[in-house]
């Protein structure tokens, strides 16, 4: 860990970051430092593990930056988080613990969690190992939601899922502050008719519903023979990535699925650019940063009707049930066969992601973080 100089000049965030490393979790918090750093009323100190450091590299200055070595197992993290981390912020006069994820070191002082990671993700699950790891972390959860002095959810299903209802017995209730988007992200389309694509962005694991997605594609390559599906993120669970490539092969479609991994933010805006649509048929999501990235780069987007996605995209998209995947098969070729829709939805997404800014987000979170400073006791 780096040497910090623990001198006070303002009120002191620790953020325990020991829980991003892929997904939203990364894009959130590579999105809100820059703006956190501007705050000349709080000091932030952010902890990661060594072998996230890569994923946040340079951190902004005005970021206190201290790098934890310990062994990054669950055991590990779980003892790190619940007595070490506690015992360091306490060492360090930190005034509020911010832990942007469901939850976060219970005995540290002043805590404000983020609500961000779905739990009904284990209604999907049939592996027992993943249900008992879901149940703790639901456990865990509610035992942060309530013993923090705030908690922040990054939407209102978010909100209405993750309080367990225990919200209407507080005295300060959940505030709802979305995330929001790189201004990179922009209208730059210039899709590939010669090697038309549609383009899924999300890492690899059960919620994320690429078998459905895959399940629906040979019903869009009869209508669409010339049509291939990239998929840009990371294999999360091996165990999903396999049985999401053995689909594939029985359904006789591999050859038109290319799996392309982790994407840089430039592929990214590349991929945007250039597919015909988003196709986002995740089952369960809190926020979904792709909608708003393929919103701001005015790309038409093919969505699940279920969890947060209506809240976010609103007019933005066109909905489909992602448990049929005959439903996501007719709306995909829907979108396809109908140009006046296409750019009717570009439109309206790029007016939609002009509500969504991190310096919106981290004004608002700021806020919220001086008000835990400020408490004498649970709310």
């Amino acid at each position: 860990m780096t040497s910090p100089d623990f001198k006070k000049t303002s009120t002191r965030v620790v953020i325990n970051a020991l829980h991003a490393k892929s997904g939203g979790g990364v894009t959130y918090l590579r999105g809100i430092l820059e703006h956190f750093a501007a705050d000349q009323d709080l000091e932030f100190h952010l902890f990661l593990h060594e072998d996230q450091y890569e994923l946040f590299a340079p951190v902004p200055d005005g970021i206190h930056l201290h790098l934890l070595d310990f062994r990054a197992s669950f055991l590990g993290l779980l003892i790190w988080e619940q007595l070490a981390f506690p015992m360091l912020a306490r060492l360090m006069s930190a005034d509020v613990t911010f832990s942007p994820a469901n939850y976060g070191p219970l005995f540290a002082p002043r805590t404000v969690i983020l609500l961000r990671n779905a739990l009904s993700v284990v209604g999907g699950e049939r592996r027992f190992s993943k249900r008992l790891y879901w149940a703790g972390v639901a456990m865990i959860t509610l035992l942060s939601v309530i013993g923090s002095r705030r908690t922040i959810a990054v939407s209102d299903f978010a909100r209405r899922q993750l309080t367990f209802g225990i919200e209407r017995f507080r005295r300060r209730r959940t505030a709802t502050i979305y995330h929001g988007v790189n201004p990179v992200f922009r209208p730059q389309r210039r899709p590939d008719e010669e090697n038309p694509f549609l383009l899924a962005v999300a890492d690899i694991y059960v919620q994320k519903n690429l078998h459905g997605l895959i399940n629906a594609m040979p019903s869009v390559l009869e209508r669409f023979p010339e049509i291939r599906l990239k998929i840009a993120g990371r294999p999360i669970d091996d165990d999903y990535f396999e049985d999401v490539q053995a689909l594939a092969i029985r359904h006789g479609i591999a050859d038109r699925i290319d799996f392309r991994g982790y994407c840089t933010q430039d592929q990214l805006i590349d991929l945007y650019s250039r597919c015909k649509m988003l196709v986002f048929p995740s089952t369960v999501e809190t926020f979904g940063n792709p909608l708003v990235e393929a919103m701001a780069s005015g790309v038409p987007i093919a969505s699940s009707n279920t969890s947060a996605m209506p809240e976010i995209v609103q007019d933005a998209a066109i909905l489909f049930d992602p448990l049929d995947p005959e439903e996501i098969a007719s709306t995909l070729v829907k979108l396809l066969e109908s140009p006046e829709m296409a750019a009717r939805l570009s439109e309206a997404g790029i007016e939609r992601a002009r509500n969504f800014s991190w310096e919106r987000t981290a004004r608002e979170t700021c806020k919220i973080l001086k008000e835990a400073a400020a408490s004498a006791s649970p709310a």
